[in-house]
């Protein structure tokens, strides 16, 4: 029932943006229309595509049905906190009724200002943030360790192969000595990872990748994300752990399979002297790493919400959103991500990828 009700309230919200967006452009009835139905088809080619229809497209067709279609969802969002501050301000009389009826002014102001937006997201996207990070310990470590941590990198019909090579090289300079990834690596749709061969550019990297499931690698079928890993080289740890040098890394399976161990199971038996690296891809419950000795958890998942206000909203549902944070003796990361899901647009977000030094303290 409720999702019943979040379908009919989106529903409603997309039919008040377009019916906004017919009344406040200066042009032909003819023309206001085509912009109203291609806004309309950028909706249905994201719904579509998320019952699969983008696998049974040529790959570039699908990967511009993609963009096209997740990138409707920014310009609606915007497009409906304007019409809806341009309501009240015509409700509270600040704003003329005239202004919302075939204005070129207004209509043009719009463009303007959502055009400048989108320009400004998707440069932003691209701008990686290098995120210096050191964590301190008092156990024994025969050397400090330099680890990259990334997550949600979301490789798919958006985040292709040229790209994903550009990350390689960026993680190789920094020399790690351990790469971590707190799931999503996949977006979901492991179909261009194989035909764009992308398992080839993991072997590329130049130290041991290992990395814990995300919720978008089980949503269009966990056992091919899982053979795509298995070609890639990627260490998996699927409610397992493994030793490495003074480390301990423990992977939690996402908490999308409910029969996950949890973290007291997960860490049964591990050797309590060495520095425990958790690797959980949702944030929830952190109390957990703390009451079960866990040095240092990262996590990824929230993307910080991608873009402002929604970033809002996720900063109010998780204890951690994103950034670096501290409960008890326990250390914490959630990255707000390399990559991400949907258009690429980043605002009042960022891209990033940690490079954390681990030493004695």
């Amino acid at each position: 029932m409720g999702f019943i009700v979040i379908i009919l309230v989106a529903l409603l919200a997309h039919g008040y943006v377009l019916w906004h967006v017919y009344q406040v452009l200066a042009l032909p009835s003819w023309a206001r229309w085509t912009v109203v139905v291609v806004m309309a088809a950028s909706l249905v080619m994201m719904i579509v595509g998320l019952f699969g229809a983008f696998d049974r497209m040529p790959l570039s067709l699908a990967s511009v049905a993609y963009d096209v279609g997740t990138s409707w969802l920014i310009v609606f969002l915007y497009l409906l906190i304007i019409f809806v501050v341009l309501d009240v301000g015509r409700v509270v009389h600040l704003v003329p009724k005239q202004w919302l009826h075939s204005n070129a002014w207004m209509s043009s102001g719009i463009t303007v200002v959502m055009a400048g937006l989108l320009i400004y997201g998707n440069i932003h996207y691209h701008n990686k943030v290098r995120q210096p990070l050191t964590v301190k310990t008092s156990k024994t470590m025969s050397k400090p360790m330099r680890v990259i941590m990334v997550s949600d990198l979301h490789l798919g019909y958006h985040n292709r192969n040229a790209e994903w090579q550009l990350w390689v090289k960026m993680i190789n300079a920094e020399n790690p000595d351990l790469i971590l990834v707190a799931g999503d690596i996949i977006d979901g749709y492991v179909r261009p990872l194989l035909e764009e061969n992308m398992a080839a550019a993991f072997h590329q990297l130049r130290a041991p990748v290992v990395a814990c499931l995300g919720n978008h690698e089980y949503i269009m079928g966990i056992d091919r994300a899982l053979d795509f890993y298995n070609r890639a080289g990627v260490t998996l740890l699927r409610d397992t752990t493994l030793t490495v040098g003074d480390l301990v890394i423990a992977g939690r399976d996402d908490r999308s399979n409910f029969k996950r161990k949890t973290t007291a199971q997960l860490l049964e038996g591990v050797d309590r002297s060495k520095f425990i690296i958790l690797l959980d891809h949702q944030p929830y419950h952190l109390e957990e790493s703390q009451q079960n000795g866990v040095d240092f958890q990262f996590s990824g998942h929230t993307h910080e919400g991608q873009v402002w206000p929604v970033s809002l909203l996720v900063h109010s549902m998780y204890e951690d959103a994103w950034g670096s944070y501290k409960k008890g003796n326990t250390q914490y990361y959630v990255s707000s991500g390399l990559g991400i899901w949907g258009g690429k647009y980043r605002i009042g977000t960022r891209s990033e990828y940690i490079v954390a030094t681990i030493q004695p303290s």
